[in-house]
């Protein structure tokens, strides 16, 4: 396979390899479908299978995306699933420089892993429930919080409404009621300062020339992210099943 393939193109090749070899078929997920506004119905494996008895539906690893270790850490997922993650590393290294304490550098570290790995909308609740069992409960709200506080100004603190949410989703834009009750509940939380923080050193027009490497957190992730012994998907947690979504997303079932 050609190296000077972009990763998308190479994916492309290999699904195409792969659907001509009738070695597996890929049958990609409702919410997958619904993103491209097709309500159709789903394809019909056994159909398919019908018509090619070699094919098989993929239940295991996906040979177009690098493989995962045995026990996949966070680091691992940083490298290996998540997205380009300039942003979180600027704002990670923004929360350092400002000196704030380490849960709050890590809070600011993953606050968008939901975003680059998983799922954009409603990106920090989904992003606290995924690292909830492995992190304070603060470090938890504060993840959830920004999701909410990033749509309304403090003066206290200098911040303002972004200006690039105005050219990204209109001046006229208004958050969903339920996003403006729970601020009103953030607002008079004990931790609303820290998920404040994260707005404030949230990088939203990042270098694109400044240079952080993910290497600069180990010892901040390594003190206050519980890596649990099995590897993240495989230690029975709650959220154990959103992690091996991200491993294997396209399995089947």
């Amino acid at each position: 396979m050609n190296d000077t393939q972009t990763l998308a193109q190479r994916a492309d090749a290999l699904e195409e390899k792969m659907s001509q070899e009738l070695d597996y078929i890929l049958i990609k997920s409702r919410l997958y479908s619904m993103a491209e506004a097709d309500m159709g119905p789903q394809p019909n494996a056994a159909a398919i299978m019908a018509k090619n008895p070699n094919a098989r539906v993929l239940m295991g690893d996906d040979p177009r995306l690098p493989p995962m270790p045995e026990k996949p850490t966070i680091i691992d997922f940083f490298k290996y699933r998540f997205g380009p993650a300039a942003h979180l590393l600027q704002s990670a290294k923004h929360a350092v420089n400002a000196g704030l304490p380490e849960n709050m550098v890590l809070a600011c570290l993953l606050h968008d892993i939901s975003t680059i790995g998983f799922i954009r909308g409603d990106h920090g609740y989904w992003g606290a429930q995924l690292v909830e069992p492995y992190v304070d409960e603060e470090v938890t709200w504060a993840i959830r919080a920004h999701q909410v506080l990033r749509f309304y100004a403090d003066e206290s603190v200098g911040y303002e409404y972004p200006q690039s949410y105005i050219k990204t989703f209109g001046a006229d834009y208004q958050p969903d009621p339920y996003v403006d009750d729970d601020y009103k509940r953030m607002r008079n939380h004990k931790w609303y300062m820290s998920g404040r923080m994260i707005t404030v050193h949230d990088i939203y027009s990042f270098d694109p020339d400044a240079k952080v490497e993910l290497e600069e957190f180990t010892d901040v992730i390594g003190r206050n992210f519980r890596q649990p012994e099995q590897g993240l998907g495989f230690d029975n947690s709650p959220v154990a099943h959103m992690w091996r979504a991200m491993i294997r997303p396209a399995k089947y079932l």
